[in-house]
């Protein structure tokens, strides 16, 4: 064990000396590494950073939670449209009447949305996601007041003109001072801020959670209509709960919509384990065009690494040949070759984890990317495996050579 670790250290210092006396040539050969690492890395940073988004923004919405909606989610040229677009739309009622049914509920918070314009003196937050809901909504959703308070059972049942905004709707048209007590105009409509939403983020790194705004659904109704896209959110006290409560729900919506035993739902039931699986296959299909795109990348600089190291071996053919003939062995030869095509595709390694973090700084502003530790150790390993598999044909040529012939070489 010994004798191997003194023969990579000295193939190591040979190897360094000699990508220096040639270091421009050196960095030219890494570019198709330095490509390939810049994918598999990039690649990586933004699916990780996605993958961190996609479970906060999970949080967020709730994990225990079914939605009632007329239309099913899914993405895709498969989805038929046409099948849903005649469904009777969902109404505010049927959440009292879950709550009545409902052995596993533990609450159901009516929805209506729209988006809109608001102003306060010369401030303007345009395309606010404006939401009319019951009290039932704290209960349902994840939602947390910084500031103020929610709207109350009777302002709720009242109409109250009252809100709650997010942090991004307070910025916007406060300056970043205290919003609280400040009427504010709704599309044209008086609205009083009540309270200030804890600061959530985006979905995605895209749509943000913050750049919303929550009024009294019967508020909502004296201005805007609900009779379209309604939305029941049921909440469960646990997992467990939910899978059963999915079925009841079912159930109760059938009841509650009068359909027959031979009649198809006229709703959905929703939950976010069918995005995750619609995610999922996204995800999926990036990693294998993304690996594709690597390994093809990779191939190109391997075999650029493997042109120079044939050039090196070729070039050194008589150096060779004095060491053999002072007694190197054709493993030594063989090693101090590999560890010079490792050090070429590792040096291509840093320069790409170097440019990968200035990308991922810059796709953080307008996307979202995370890099960790496993990234750079894979891009590592890739580079090192690159430099064995692409070295080891120019290596094992070096060490095959005879000594006589080799020491004749002009």
């Amino acid at each position: 064990m010994l004798y191997f670790f003194k023969n990579v250290y000295e193939g190591l210092k040979i190897a360094l000396h000699a990508i220096w006396a040639n270091k421009l040539r050196a960095f030219l050969t890494t570019f198709g590494i330095i490509i390939g690492i810049v994918s598999v890395t990039t690649m990586a940073t933004v699916i990780d950073g996605i993958n961190r988004g996609f479970e906060s923004s999970l949080d967020m919405l709730g994990k225990d939670v079914l939605y009632v909606q007329k239309w099913p989610w899914s993405f895709g040229p498969d989805y038929k449209w046409w099948n849903y677009i005649n469904r009777r739309e969902m109404k505010a009622e049927y959440a009292d009447k879950i709550m009545e049914y409902s052995r596993y509920a533990s609450a159901v918070a009516p929805m209506a949305g729209r988006g809109v314009g608001i102003k306060y003196e010369d401030n303007e937050a345009k395309n606010v996601q404006m939401t009319g809901t019951t009290t039932s909504y704290m209960k349902t959703s994840n939602a947390d007041i910084a500031d103020g308070r929610f709207f109350t059972d009777g302002e709720s049942r009242a109409g109250r003109q009252v809100c709650i905004i997010g942090a991004d709707v307070a910025d916007a048209l406060f300056d970043y001072g205290n919003p609280l007590g400040k009427t504010i105009r709704v599309d044209g409509y008086d609205f009083e801020v009540i309270g200030l939403l804890q600061k959530q983020g985006k979905f995605l790194g895209l749509e943000s959670f913050d750049n919303q705004i929550i009024v009294p659904l019967n508020a909502y109704k004296k201005y805007f209509s609900i009779r379209r896209n309604m939305t029941l959110q049921v909440k469960y006290p646990s997992d467990q709960a939910l899978k059963a409560g999915q079925y009841e729900l079912e159930g109760i919506m059938r009841r509650i919509r009068q359909l027959d035993p031979l009649q198809k739902d006229d709703f959905a039931i929703n939950k976010l384990d069918l995005f995750r699986a619609q995610y999922d296959a996204m995800t999926k299909a990036i990693y294998l065009i993304g690996i594709f795109l690597t390994a093809l990348s990779l191939f190109v600089g391997g075999i650029g690494v493997m042109n120079i190291m044939f050039v090196s071996v070729k070039e050194r053919t008589r150096e060779i040949g004095i060491r053999k003939a002072i007694g190197a062995r054709s493993s030594q030869i063989l090693i101090q070759f590999l560890i010079e095509a490792i050090i070429i595709c590792s040096l291509g390694g840093v320069i790409g984890v170097l440019l990968t973090g200035v990308i991922a700084h810059f796709i953080n502003k307008v996307f979202v990317a995370y890099m960790d530790w496993t990234t750079v150790i894979v891009a590592f390993v890739i580079t090192t495996l690159t430099g064995i598999l692409f070295g080891y044909l120019p290596a094992r040529k070096a060490a095959s050579s005879d000594p006589i012939e080799s020491l004749r070489y002009e």
